[in-house]
């Protein structure tokens, strides 16, 4: 090191201000030539937005806050609606509820028990037509629950009238009107609400015995509700104007087989 006079013999020396830096190399016989770069005039391309390029901090150490991008396509899938990015937090938004993917209605359950209680009341019709087995279900599990505090098992018996009933129902049904109209869901939705005054007379059962001329008389009530009850909704629900007397000795027939079982 001795042969140059100071670091400026090595490296050379440049005037304040100039941009360029020239640096001589005696033993490479080369030069190189640096330009200085200035980062803060960097060129940024067109399309990029520049909230991007400068992302805000947080407090010391200059943490990445997304929230400080002012693009306003950010968070936005492709059909507009806005959300967590790549439209992740949307996906389930138009997805239906829980009761309605599994087939239950509490708005219908409730407009058909109503119109159990009051025949006289009109109902939708496609509320009636729909094949809604809640109801029915709870109806006839409270009717084999009253009945087993009355020291009577009579689930079996239960469901195999109902499930007789309600395929001789579509059968007579469908000759009545047409069968593109009657569903065996339908029918059977139907008269699994029309149960409702069977389960008032099973838990009056439990109070006090209905028997003899008392349950002549109470269980004639409640055969005669659930008969006038599944007759209007079939009429109703299938368009049979005219018919529902047709229909309604039948529905007698069957509740009938209910009332026996629940007194005797």
């Amino acid at each position: 090191m001795s042969q140059f006079g100071g670091p400026n013999d090595f490296y050379g020396s440049a005037p304040s201000g100039d941009a360029s830096y020239n640096f001589d190399m005696p033993e490479f016989g080369q030069e190189l030539n640096f330009q200085n770069f200035d980062n803060t005039q960097a060129s940024v391309p067109p399309n990029y937005d520049a909230a991007y390029a400068q992302p805000q901090s947080q407090g010391l150490g200059g943490f990445y806050d997304p929230t400080a991008y002012s693009d306003t396509s950010y968070g936005q899938d492709k059909s507009g609606k806005s959300g967590a990015p790549g439209g992740v937090g949307n996906e389930f938004d138009d997805e239906p509820p829980l009761l309605e993917e599994l087939g239950i209605n509490p708005n219908h359950i409730f407009q058909k028990t109503l119109a159990v209680l009051n025949p006289l009341r009109g109902t939708d019709q496609q509320i009636l037509q729909d094949t809604d087995m809640a109801g029915p279900l709870v109806f006839c599990l409270t009717l084999g629950g009253f009945l087993l505090l009355s020291g009577k098992v009579t689930f079996s018996y239960i469901y195999g009238i109902g499930v007789m009933g309600c395929i001789f129902f579509y059968c007579l049904l469908s000759l009545m009107v047409s069968r593109s109209q009657v569903t065996f869901g339908a029918v059977a939705s139907v008269l699994g609400y029309c149960l409702l005054p069977m389960v008032v007379l099973s838990g009056i059962n439990i109070l006090i015995t209905i028997q003899g001329t008392l349950g002549l008389i109470v269980s004639g009530i409640s055969i005669f509700w659930c008969a006038i009850s599944a007759s209007k909704l079939f009429a109703t629900a299938f368009s049979m104007d005219h018919q529902q007397l047709l229909i309604a000795y039948p529905c007698a027939v069957l509740y009938g087989g209910f009332a026996l079982i629940t007194i005797y």
